[in-house]
């Protein structure tokens, strides 16, 4: 799509750079102004015609996203990553504004995805229930170390009063971690009884109520996955071949979410240790009995298959149901 207005803005805690080029232009028209969104606001307003606006991912980014997608007929959270442009030569807001813009106009950035859905924000509540776990485990290994130290295990009575002293404080800081845990614990809980995407994911085996609200904090629309390739290639269970003159140089990993590839390898490892019914299970016995795959392949296999299932469950909106799956090979083997 042409638009009459390419908008790139470089935003800052006090100052806000802002370029523009038409459809027509050769050159960017930038100006610095003290941040605020309802000027910006104001300013996209004012342009008449389509209008495109790129902003760079950070912090910021997704209450940016909020405000200023109603001015505009398409905002670009763009990736810094993918704008080598902005590295060379000097820089000032001012410049790499006018680099956004050029990058806007020619159609050579790659957007972050961001939505206003409502599942988007349950990404504050897993972010932060996964920041009191890193610290507990933090204070929990703290606790250990003191221990392993005097040559004792955790629980047996210290004999030196400044150890002992460290260990005190030490057990206050676990035991406010364990009661902010089963708080976060009962809001994921409630949280996830509210929404049908849910349930239905709590159906597939290895995924439970923390894992389900993680997929869909950060999936948010499956449909912005073309194909169970592209999805897997997102969740990091995959590597791409790299492929030059008809010549294969072996395979790379691609860039993708660390929470994602965290969510599938946890349920593959739960669901391989659950009853003998689960069909997650009975697949990895298959692959390590009658494929030959080592341990590590079929888990990584398992994890593969949990993440095509839940993508799948979302996108046709239906519960898992082990039994339907294994009609339908049955009929298709008849035939």
């Amino acid at each position: 799509m042409t638009y009459d207005h390419y908008i790139a803005v470089d935003w800052a805690h006090k100052v806000m750079a802002i370029a523009r080029m038409t459809s027509k232009s050769e050159r960017a028209k930038v100006f610095e102004t003290q941040t605020d969104v309802r000027d910006l606001q104001l300013y996209l307003k004012k342009l008449q015609g389509k209008k495109i606006l790129a902003v760079e991912e950070m912090h910021t980014s997704q209450w940016l996203y909020t405000e200023l997608k109603p001015y505009v007929n398409e905002l670009i959270i763009c990736d810094p990553y993918r704008n080598r442009l902005l590295i060379d030569g000097p820089k000032t807001d001012k410049i790499d504004a006018v680099k956004l813009c050029k990058l806007l106009r020619a159609g050579m950035m790659k957007p972050i995805f961001h939505s206003g859905d409502k599942f988007i924000y349950l990404r504050k509540l897993i972010s932060a229930y996964d920041d009191v776990v890193k610290a507990g485990v933090r204070l929990q290994n703290q606790r250990s170390a003191i221990f392993r130290s005097t040559g004792k295990n955790v629980g047996e009575k210290l004999d030196n009063a400044l150890v002992k002293f460290v260990l005190e404080g030490l057990e206050e800081g676990i035991t406010r971690y364990e009661t902010e845990k089963e708080r976060y614990i009962e809001k994921i809980k409630s949280v996830g009884s509210q929404h049908k995407i849910l349930r239905r994911l709590k159906t597939i085996p290895g995924i439970g109520p923390i894992n389900a609200i993680k997929i869909a904090a950060l999936v948010v629309d499956p449909k912005r996955f073309p194909s169970k390739g592209h999805f897997l290639s997102y969740c990091g269970l995959i590597k791409l071949e790299k492929m030059s003159g008809g010549r294969s140089y072996g395979k790379k990993r691609p860039r993708y979410s660390r929470a994602m590839k965290s969510v599938y390898k946890t349920a593959a490892v739960g669901a391989i240790r659950e009853d003998k019914n689960n069909p997650i299970k009975k697949y990895f016995d298959y692959l390590i009995n009658e494929k030959n795959y080592t341990e590590k392949h079929a888990k990584n296999a398992a994890a593969r298959r949990i993440a095509i299932l839940s993508l799948g469950v979302w996108k046709s909106e239906k519960n898992f149901l082990a039994y339907k799956r294994s009609l339908k090979k049955c009929k298709a083997g008849q035939r």
